[in-house]
């Protein structure tokens, strides 16, 4: 499955445009490498997703063509969460 129809049907990101579009930024990795959109995942890679101010690791369990909001969250574990803090002035 592409990288990009795995985070929209997971439903870690919203719009597979969106997912798209980060992919093709290089703000992803699969199992240590910079994924495109095109990128196949499969069951046990690692994925690491870089948003604006938050870096999530996920490893993938399940692939799904379509899910539920109760199955999306069968199709991943989270590993770590970690934030990155701002510390201009306000």
């Amino acid at each position: 499955m592409r990288i990009d129809k795995f985070l929209k049907v997971s439903r870690i990101i919203k719009r597979r445009s969106v997912a798209k579009e980060i992919a093709d930024q290089g703000r992803i990795t699969v199992n240590g490498r910079v994924a495109k959109s095109s990128t196949d995942v499969s069951t046990g890679d690692e994925l690491v997703i870089k948003f604006g101010n938050k870096t999530l690791t996920v490893k993938v369990h399940e692939l799904l063509d379509t899910t539920k909001k109760d199955d999306a969250q069968r199709m991943y574990e989270i590993i770590s969460e970690d934030y990155q803090q701002d510390f201009r002035e306000r």
